[in-house]
């Protein structure tokens, strides 16, 4: 089972990221997808997340009209746009595929810093 992120980096007040996830070893598209992300000395928080038939998206309220989850089960990959980003996004944000607490996978997570 593998969860590949990519797209982070730096990026000023105000930009955009799009961050990917790719997974393989599992079947995906029964999972839900989520992203968290976790700051400096902070616990790791839920972002967003997509349902397995992409019917239902979920944010949390800080990001909600900024970023937009999405995902394509042909290419096996969930995406994260986000804008209009602010100092306080910056973190590492992680790929999870979720089905049961006791069944889901972590991707190894990609930095994210939003700075002038």
């Amino acid at each position: 089972v593998q969860l590949v992120e990519s797209g982070g980096g730096l990026v000023q007040p105000g930009g955009s990221l799009r961050l990917s996830c790719a997974a393989s070893g599992f079947p995906f598209s029964s999972y839900d997808m989520r992203w968290y992300r976790q700051a400096p000395g902070k616990e790791r928080e839920y972002v967003a997340e997509i349902t397995s038939t992409a019917s239902s998206h979920y944010y949390r309220a800080s990001v909600k009209g900024r970023f937009t989850i999405s995902r394509d089960n042909a290419k096996n990959t969930v995406y994260l746009q986000m804008n209009s980003l602010t100092p306080e996004d910056t973190a590492v944000y992680y790929c999870n595929a979720y089905m049961t607490t006791q069944n889901q996978y972590w991707g190894q997570g990609t930095q994210v810093t939003v700075s002038s």
